[in-house]
This record gives structure tokens, C-alpha cells and sequence, in this order.
């Protein structure tokens, strides 16, 4: 009796131990996936590209020393307001005043030499014409050889008195010269605008721009009255923008401020990134563009090099279908028989198998979801453009991420709690 009674109850231990095996891997196969469903459903979108750059004027003017000098006179300062023609600086002129005196002189020199000469010409020619016809009267008296020496005087007097002639060219054009480096010692602003740059003292020496274009910059003139920056846009958002795109500007100086832009230009070649250095230079790096974008509405206080972050907008739509970016996903989809069986026959060397398609896991009534391919426009900040493959107010999962990624065809899911807010996300949001 002991020994059936002690069977009965292993018997019972061992019965329970399956009903709850069987029970708990039952719930295990029905566990429901828990995500976040959302509706599609239609809305404003805007699609834009985002870059960073620095404000420049448009329209600036960097001056240089044609000549080396000492300043001797400085009469501006670095903000001020300038006029075109409006002195700015004076190199000192001494030893280039002196160098037109000299070629003055050299003038005058020059001017003499020719004044002497042509007396000694028209002397010469007179002894010539008189002894000719004095040979005419009486061919026995005067000799071939003196006409001869007669004749070579003329022509010599003639050739000094070109000479003479060609060094008053030649010293006037030195004088020119001289008068030109002397004009250069006084600087004067080439526009009017904003000395947004000063790069020298008074009593500083300046030195030629020629082969050191920034050291030789004494300083800077803008006109701040058209501003634009210049950003850095990937190769593979450039193509999406078009000249006269409306853009969205931050400066990092007023931070709570947004100004309006618009696109201006848009270069045709890359930008060139700097050399990595050593022998195997990478090949992949990115391929940047420079776009110009024209402040419209910049304020005053604005000055050249402020940092800038541009919103491009290259795209909108007005109540379009749409989905959010983290709902969409990618799965294999398999080709069709027939398909397969015809791209075997041509390529049996090559197996062909699954492509991938995107899409989202559409809620069934029963919440269980089943994966749709689906057509994407543009996208916007958190939303895709639905161009076909789905209905409005049709339910699909929205998140999380990490279920989106494990989601299976034919999975059961259930809606997401959604979290108490705290008394301070109202203010964050």
C-alpha cells in the first residue's frame, strides 16, 4: 500500500512538471512583441540639408604694399567707416621723392644734350650746302674728299641729334616710373566700406605682397552691407539643392535667433581636402562642395568670420501620407519562380537568391504584423513621404528600433505603455 501510494505521487509530480512545461512554453510561443504603433497618416513635410560654414562679406578688398616702406602715417582704425578715395596710410616717400628728382633731372640733362644738338646739325648741313655749291660754281676747287667729309659730318650731327631725342624718351619714362612708386607711398580705400582687418602699426615696416600675399595684407576692407556664408556640403546632398533655395541660418552669436537665406551659388568642382601625408594617401575620403548662401536679413552686429549653421530646404510637401524614418526597414524578399528558374538557366554558374526590399510591419485586427513594401519620397526630420504601398489610418509599428529589427512575419505585438511624464518635460519639449 506504501509503495502504491508513494508511486501515485511521483506520478502527480511528474503530470504537474509537463502541464507547466507545456503551459509555459505555450505563453512563450504567444508572447506578444511589445512596440509602438502609430497610424499613417498625412502630414507637412519639409526636407532639408544641413551644413556649417563662416559670414563673409561679399564684397571685400584686401590691401597690400606695392612697395616696402615705413608707415609714417596711419589715419584709420580697425571698424571704422571708409570712403572710396578717402586716405588711409602713407609709406615713407623720402628716398622715392628723391628718385623723381634724379629722373627730373636726368629729363632736363636729356633736354640740354638734344638743345646742343641740333645747332650742330643745322652747322653741318650749312658748311655741306655751301661747299656743294661752291663745286657747282667751280668743280676745280673743292675735292671729292672734302664733300665726303662734309656729308659723314651732317650724318653724324643727325645721328646725335636722334640720340639726344631718344634719351628725353628714355628719362621721361624713368620719370614716369619714379612718379609711380612715389604715388604708391599714399594708400587710399579702393570702396567704401568697414575696415573689418588691421594688420599694421605706424612706424611698422611694410613689405611688397608678391610672394606672400598674407603677411604683406596691412588690412581690410568689406562691405558689410551684403553677407553671405559659405558651407561645406556633402557629394551626396549637393545634388538635391538648386540655386535660389530658401535657407534657415543660425549664428552662433545670437543663438536664439534664426535669419533667412538663400542659395547663391554652387560650385562646380569639390572642394580639396588637405594632404594626410605618407606614401599610401587615402582615396576615401569625402567629397565636399562649397555653396554660397546670401543672408537676407542679417542684423548689424554681424561681423566677418561669425560661425554659421545653414538649413537648406530642398524639398516640401503639403499633407502627403507619411511614415516615421525609424518605422521603415529592410527585409529579403524572395524573386518569383519562374523568375529564378529563368535566371538560373542563363547564369547556372551564379545562384540567385533574395533581394532586399524596404517596408514596414503593417498591425493586423489580431495584432499580428505582416511585413509591405513600400515607396518613400523625401524625408524630413522624423518622417518619411508614403508614395505607395499603404493607406491612411492604416496602423504599422513605429519602435522601437531594436523590435523593428527582430520583428518576424506572422508575430504577435502588443501597443507600448506609454510613460508618465515628469512635472519638467512639459518645460523641456
Amino acid at each position: 500500500m506504501k509503495k502504491r501510494t508513494k508511486w501515485t505521487v511521483i506520478g502527480a509530480i511528474g503530470l504537474a512538471v509537463l502541464i507547466i512545461g507545456v503551459t509555459s512554453a505555450m505563453k512563450g510561443r504567444n508572447k506578444a512583441t511589445e512596440v509602438r504603433i502609430e497610424k499613417v497618416q498625412r502630414r507637412d513635410l519639409v526636407a532639408s540639408v544641413t551644413a556649417s560654414g563662416q559670414v563673409q562679406p561679399h564684397t571685400k578688398v584686401d590691401i597690400s604694399a606695392d612697395i616696402s616702406g615705413r608707415i609714417v602715417r596711419l589715419a584709420v582704425k580697425e571698424g571704422q567707416m571708409v570712403t572710396a578715395g578717402q586716405f588711409l596710410l602713407e609709406i615713407d616717400p623720402s628716398q622715392y621723392r628723391a628718385a623723381v628728382e634724379r629722373a627730373t633731372a636726368a629729363v632736363a640733362s636729356a633736354r640740354s644734350q638734344a638743345a646742343q644738338s641740333k645747332p650742330a646739325l643745322l652747322q653741318a648741313q650749312r658748311n655741306y650746302d655751301r661747299l656743294m655749291a661752291l663745286k657747282k660754281a667751280n668743280p676745280t676747287l673743292v675735292s671729292d674728299e672734302q664733300i665726303e667729309q662734309l656729308r659723314t659730318q651732317v650724318d653724324v650731327s643727325q645721328a646725335q641729334l636722334e640720340a639726344a631725342t631718344h634719351e628725353i624718351d628714355q628719362a621721361n619714362a624713368a620719370l614716369r616710373d619714379s612718379q609711380s612708386l612715389l604715388s604708391k607711398t599714399t594708400i587710399v580705400a579702393p570702396m567704401s566700406g568697414r575696415v573689418t582687418r588691421l594688420s599694421v602699426e605706424q612706424g611698422e615696416t611694410a613689405i611688397q605682397g608678391t610672394f606672400n600675399k598674407d603677411a604683406a595684407t596691412m588690412l581690410t576692407i568689406s562691405d558689410m552691407s551684403l553677407l553671405e556664408t559659405k558651407v561645406k556640403v556633402d557629394e551626396t546632398d549637393v545634388s538635391r539643392i538648386k540655386i535660389g533655395d530658401s535657407t534657415v541660418v543660425q549664428l552662433d552669436a545670437f543663438p536664439d535667433t534664426t535669419f533667412i537665406g538663400r542659395v547663391s551659388e554652387i560650385s562646380n568642382s569639390s572642394v580639396k581636402a588637405a594632404s594626410t601625408g605618407g606614401t599610401g594617401g587615402s582615396t576615401d575620403q569625402a567629397i565636399d562642395y562649397e555653396v554660397t548662401i546670401q543672408l537676407l536679413n542679417a542684423p548689424p552686429e554681424t561681423r566677418p568670420d561669425f560661425s554659421a549653421t545653414a538649413k537648406i530646404i530642398t524639398s516640401t510637401r503639403n499633407s502627403v501620407l507619411s511614415i516615421p524614418i525609424i518605422a521603415l526597414t529592410v527585409r529579403e524578399d524572395s524573386v518569383k519562380p519562374d523568375t529564378a528558374l529563368t535566371l538560373a538557366k542563363r547564369a547556372p554558374t551564379k545562384q540567385v537568391g533574395k533581394r532586399d526590399v524596404e517596408g514596414v510591419f503593417v498591425v493586423g485586427a489580431n495584432n499580428k504584423v505582416s511585413f509591405r513594401p513600400v515607396k518613400v519620397g523625401i524625408a524630413g526630420e522624423k518622417y518619411f513621404e508614403v508614395v505607395s504601398g499603404l493607406k491612411e489610418g492604416e496602423n504599422i509599428v513605429g519602435g522601437t528600433y531594436q523590435a523593428i529589427r527582430e520583428l518576424k512575419d506572422g508575430a504577435t505585438v502588443r501597443a507600448q505603455k506609454e510613460q508618465p511624464k515628469k512635472p519638467g518635460d512639459a518645460a523641456k519639449s
